[in-house]
């Protein structure tokens, strides 16, 4: 299990309704918008009151902007604009060092300096406006610039991580985890020859003791959005089969973000439907957290489906799918695994272990301009406060979409420079 301080101040990553801290303890808490911000303390990173900071040049090979540099020698700036709400972030390559602590079951804790990428922003807009990521988004992606990447690339880790949300809420991450022997697990997909995303086959969506016929489809596994999204046509059968099953009276409601929204009393009987996704194998991935709740008027409780349409003939499993699993990314062997879990018991994590240098020696610098580069994807989403957006994405299933938030190539803090 790995903590995380910058210059002194908690790196923290924030999400649309997840917020994850990440520090000794990584947790998560589910809070809406942008109070996020009302009780947390945050601090700003300066690259200029850390002792280890640098900035990246633009010869550098993990510079991908570096046409817009004027020299050589110039801190490399990045740019990226998100597919909504006018959102976008710019500023500066910065390296510095994550000071990480290891856990493992057979051994003491330890510690060591791990180098990063960062990308400094100086200037946000659209969601970054609103409150969405007050303090940062950590890049979780296959990309090489991502802190899962730069960690495994440096030697301190399996080259694999794995994140465990609660259905309280809460939540951690382990970087270099494999997960348990037990588990699950399905490969996944490459787009266009590439692993560049975390794609994966469903091949069937099963509502209750029904599953669907002719309902397979390819899924981005993306911890950053909050809820799933389904294909229009898988949509459109698994709602009404849902609605089938239910025995409760579905409501309209022009407010409710979810379209499949029924009322019922404290004195009814009703029944909420069960959902699992199957998968090549007969591996099968049990739905905890599909349905969102609340108290209406007068004692009734309207609960929702929380599975929204998209426009795309790819899904996204997002947060709520995730939900009482360890979802582990193995990246080395390239698939997805998972095992049911309350998130709790650390003692099964014995397996995750950072490595620290000799005694005596630096860390394992990132990679230098001498060394081979490889095709990198930029591509990430900020957390928007509010209700998450019901148009994922515009592209195409060979033009991947900008929704990575978690799952990001790069982590993305607000500096004072």
């Amino acid at each position: 299990m790995l903590g995380a301080t910058c210059c002194g101040s908690h790196v923290i990553a924030y999400n649309a309704l997840l917020c994850l801290p990440v520090t000794i303890i990584p947790w998560c808490s589910n809070i809406l918008g942008a109070s996020i911000v009302q009780d947390k303390d945050l601090s700003e990173y300066s690259p200029s009151l850390s002792s280890s900071s640098k900035n990246l040049s633009c010869s550098h090979l993990l510079c991908e902007s570096s046409s817009y540099c004027k020299g050589p020698n110039d801190p490399c700036p990045y740019i990226i604009e998100y597919d909504s709400d006018n959102t976008s972030t710019s500023g500066y390559l910065v390296e510095d060092k994550l000071h990480l602590k290891s856990f493992s079951g057979h051994s003491e804790e330890s510690s060591v300096q791990a180098p990063v990428v960062i990308g400094c922003g100086r200037k946000q807009s659209g969601g970054y406006l609103d409150g969405a990521a007050p303090d940062g988004l950590m890049g979780l992606g296959p990309g090489n610039i991502s802190v899962p990447s730069l960690l495994a690339q440096a030697g301190l880790i399996q080259n694999s991580f794995s994140i465990c949300l609660d259905e309280n809420g809460s939540g951690r991450i382990y970087f270099g985890d494999k997960g348990l022997a037990t588990q699950q697990s399905t490969p996944f997909l490459p787009i266009g020859g590439k692993y560049e995303k975390y794609f994966v086959r469903v091949e069937h969506l099963c509502v209750g003791s029904s599953c669907l016929v002719k309902s397979g489809f390819s899924a981005l596994v993306d911890s950053g959005t909050s809820f799933t999204y389904l294909p229009p046509e898988i949509y459109d059968k698994v709602v009404l089969e849902f609605d089938k099953q239910v025995n409760a009276r579905r409501i309209s409601n022009q407010e409710d973000f979810w379209k499949y929204c029924y009322n019922v009393s404290s004195q009814e009987p009703f029944k909420i439907p069960s959902m699992r996704l199957k998968f090549a194998m007969n591996q099968s991935f049990d739905i905890h957290n599909h349905i969102y709740s609340y108290t209406g008027n007068e004692g009734f409780t309207i609960f929702c489906l929380t599975v929204l349409r998209g426009k795309d003939d790819f899904g996204i499993i997002g947060q709520n799918f995730m939900t009482g699993h360890d979802i582990v990314f193995d990246r080395e062997n390239l698939k997805l695994g998972w095992s049911h879990s309350s998130c709790q018991d650390v003692n099964d994590k014995s397996s995750v272990h950072l490595a620290p240098p000799p005694s005596g020696e630096s860390p394992i610098p990132l990679p230098t301009n001498e060394q081979q580069s490889t095709n990198n994807t930029r591509a990430v989403t900020p957390a928007v406060a509010g209700r998450a957006s019901t148009n994922p994405s515009a592209a195409s299933s060979l033009q991947i979409p900008n929704l990575l938030c978690l799952m990001a190539s790069l982590l993305i803090l607000r500096c004072l420079l």
